[in-house]
């Protein structure tokens, strides 16, 4: 076998010093924001949960549709809503939906 050749640190090359940014190329803070832009992005959040909500609600009434089949009902009762909470729903926000339903319920017929 032939012996390996040397190696040689690479060079380094110097690297050219940079200019400090002048604060012209900065990009200006005092932009004026109108009031506008603070309501489009309230009314932009708030459509965004209302999205959400008609999600989770079309989840559940899926849900419970296929419970109530299953069962072989004609009705979705409030058993059913409970079950699909339950399965759609991940783990402590599944109970506190639950918690705050028989809290509701508790209320509504006490009254």
């Amino acid at each position: 076998m032939e012996p390996k050749a040397e190696k040689k640190p690479a060079e380094k090359k110097p690297v050219p010093e940079k200019a400090p940014v002048s604060a012209e190329k900065r990009p200006k803070a005092e932009k004026m924001i109108s009031k506008d832009s603070g309501d489009k992005k309230k009314k932009k959040i708030k459509k965004s949960t209302e999205t959400y909500k008609i999600y989770i609600f079309k989840v559940l009434k899926q849900e419970a549709s296929k419970l109530a089949r299953y069962n072989k009902k004609l009705t979705i009762a409030s058993r059913e809503i409970q079950t699909a909470v339950k399965l759609v729903l991940p783990g402590e926000l599944a109970k506190h939906a639950v918690s705050e339903r028989t809290k509701a319920i508790t209320k509504f017929t006490s009254s």
